[in-house]
């Protein structure tokens, strides 16, 4: 089975400097119809101005995943951790026992658009800590890659939770698969372009709740990026 959460129906917060939608709730956005799927509790997606950016503020255990689309951004917290993140980085906080961090938009001329993602940790009270990687695309820049896991791997970051995060890029007419263990189940949150998912249509901003299904065919209609969860 698989339940389309269309972009038009999700929550927005708008000020100076951001336009953000949330796929599920979030802040002063609440929908008791969409609180989140399986541990996999936030996803905004979150367009920053030149120069704007969220102050430094503080977290308790969660699993905080950044993946940039467009320009760049400017990474500070309280372990001393400092970087840009740019398209084709992912970056994961884990808040654990408590952790402060301000993310920006250095530039002061183009705009940041990233998606923000909290995963529930698989148990309270961890060490805080910073992981940030590369994703390690072919020659092409297409396919999946994984690019987080309980496990980490050499090219992905370490999440604490079952859970497997892959980045998709797609051509049009490109096609990609994935297999899921019996049991497991996913969300496809469509960054940019439009793909099919086992035949259902996709487009930018568009996430889709999958259940039941043990195999994913994924074909892009258009140059297509999207980010997949495969969740225990």
């Amino acid at each position: 089975m698989i339940a389309v959460r269309p972009a038009a129906e999700r929550g927005a917060t708008r000020t100076g400097w951001l336009d953000s939608r949330h796929s599920f709730s979030f802040a002063n956005y609440f929908d008791l119809n969409n609180m989140g799927f399986r541990t996999l509790l936030v996803i905004n997606d979150d367009h920053v101005g030149p120069g704007g950016g969220f102050p430094a503020h503080g977290h308790r255990d969660m699993e905080i995943l950044t993946y940039v689309l467009d320009g760049a951004v400017e990474h500070q917290d309280s372990l001393g951790s400092g970087s840009i993140i740019r398209p084709g980085d992912i970056q994961v906080m884990s808040a654990g026992t408590g952790i402060r961090h301000s993310e920006f938009n250095p530039s002061q001329t183009d705009p940041l658009r990233l998606l923000q993602i909290w995963i529930l940790p698989e148990r309270e009270g961890l060490k805080p800590r910073y992981e940030q990687k590369t994703v390690a695309w072919d020659a092409a820049g297409s396919g999946l890659r994984l690019v987080g896991s309980h496990d980490g791997n050499k090219d992905g970051v370490t999440i604490y939770q079952d859970v497997n995060v892959h980045a998709g890029r797609l051509s049009p007419n490109a096609e990609a698969t994935l297999d899921l263990a019996p049991g497991r189940h996913a969300w496809v949150q469509m960054a940019r372009g439009a793909a099919r998912v086992n035949g259902t249509a996709l487009t930018e901003g568009d996430g889709a709740a999958i259940v039941g299904e043990t195999n994913l065919a994924f074909r892009a209609d258009s140059p297509a990026e999207f980010l997949v969860f495969d969740l225990g």
